[in-house]
């Protein structure tokens, strides 16, 4: 088990403190994870929130693999968590269950086999999705941020440095804001909350659109911001700032879920791994020490979620999974099999009896 479990007497007192805190008064809105009103003689059930991270078109596919799992072996439903906070691939799954589509609906778009009257997720693969990006710009990234790493090294992410030299890519990412425009609400959603992670294109920090505070901007357009990929997809502008991924600065942002004091959280992190596979070429071998890194700040994340009294349960890519997965995790050619792969594994990770697999982390 990774990480320490908070006693139970611990567990209630952050409970009882945060409950206090976000009790809204009579008429007003309730607070992202305050309990919904219960009678008194409702026990309230538990306050969740689902962690989405960032990992691509396969990420994507791999994560609607293990969710639809999570729904049959634990009975986990991610439209009933209070928040869902979503990283670039995870911005457009947080996007979907913030809008009321269902895991079931997610699959069926995976499998292309859609039926009349469900939930139609507009996205071809084989049109819209291309496994190599187009030539960038020849101009430098960003030079703001390339002058702040190279003040504060330490603070500076492997992704985050490659964001500020990387030039500027040419993508469109206008099919992923048509396919979240064609299933959003009017307003942002707010059952579950969403959580739309990006980054400051000049300064560096994260920006949770959906959270309180945070600059105000459509849902499509928060999601394209999100999954900007540097040196891909060009930056996209919410005002009058350029963003761009959000798994620049993290890979799951699980850590922007501590102060809410929930109950319980469910990670699925695509480009972590717990246990690795053996590649046998110098880029996949590359690839897994990025996924390494992303790994170990994951485990830091959830030890500062945990130390709130919060359980937090991570599901990643297992041996198996990263087989198929490769090195480009943008590959739509593999999607297919990483999505079957993901509930195979998915499905024995969770039915395991010890509660630490090579996909699975719990405490």
């Amino acid at each position: 088990m990774v990480g320490t479990r908070a006693s139970a007497k611990t567990r209630a007192s952050v409970k009882t403190r945060a409950s206090a805190k976000t009790r809204p008064a009579a008429g007003a809105p309730a607070a992202i994870g305050a309990s919904p009103p219960t009678s008194p003689s409702e026990p309230p059930g538990p306050r969740r929130g689902l962690v989405l991270g960032a990992g691509g078109v396969l990420g994507a596919a791999w994560m609607i693999g293990a969710l639809s799992v999570l729904e049959e072996e634990r009975g986990f439903d991610p439209l009933s968590v209070d928040v869902v906070v979503g990283t670039s691939a995870g911005s457009i799954l947080a996007a979907f269950l913030g809008s009321g589509v269902p895991v079931d609906a997610m699959v069926k778009h995976q499998r292309g086999i859609p039926i009349e009257g469900d939930t139609r997720i507009q996205y071809d693969y084989e049109t819209e999705a291309r496994a190599l990006p187009p030539k960038p710009r020849l101009r430098l990234g960003s030079g703001r941020l390339l002058a702040s790493t190279a003040l504060h090294p330490r603070r500076v992410t492997p992704l985050m440095a490659f964001a500020a030299v990387a030039p500027q890519g040419r993508g469109s990412l206008e099919p992923v804001g048509d396919m979240v425009r064609a299933v959003a609400p009017a307003t942002w959603p707010s059952t579950p909350g969403a959580w739309l992670v990006a980054m400051d294109y000049a300064r560096g920090v994260r920006v949770p659109f959906g959270q309180a505070g945070a600059p105000a901007a459509a849902l499509p357009d928060a999601v394209m911001a999100s999954c900007a990929i540097p040196g891909w997809y060009a930056p996209v502008r919410i005002g009058n700032r350029l963003y761009v991924d959000g798994g620049a600065c993290s890979a799951t942002s699980l850590d922007l879920l501590a102060p809410l004091g929930l109950d319980e959280v469910y990670v699925l992190a695509p480009m972590a791994a717990f246990a690795m596979d053996v590649p046998n070429t110098m880029i996949v071998r590359l690839e897994r020490r990025l996924r390494r890194s992303i790994t170990a700040r994951l485990l830091r994340e959830a030890a500062t979620v945990r130390s709130a009294g919060t359980q937090v349960t991570m599901l990643a890519p297992g041996p198996a999974d990263l087989e198929i997965i490769g090195a480009n995790m943008m590959d739509p050619r593999r999607r297919e099999a990483v999505f079957e792969m993901s509930q195979r594994t998915s499905r024995a990770a969770l039915s395991a009896r010890h509660r630490r697999s090579a996909l699975l982390v719990a405490g």
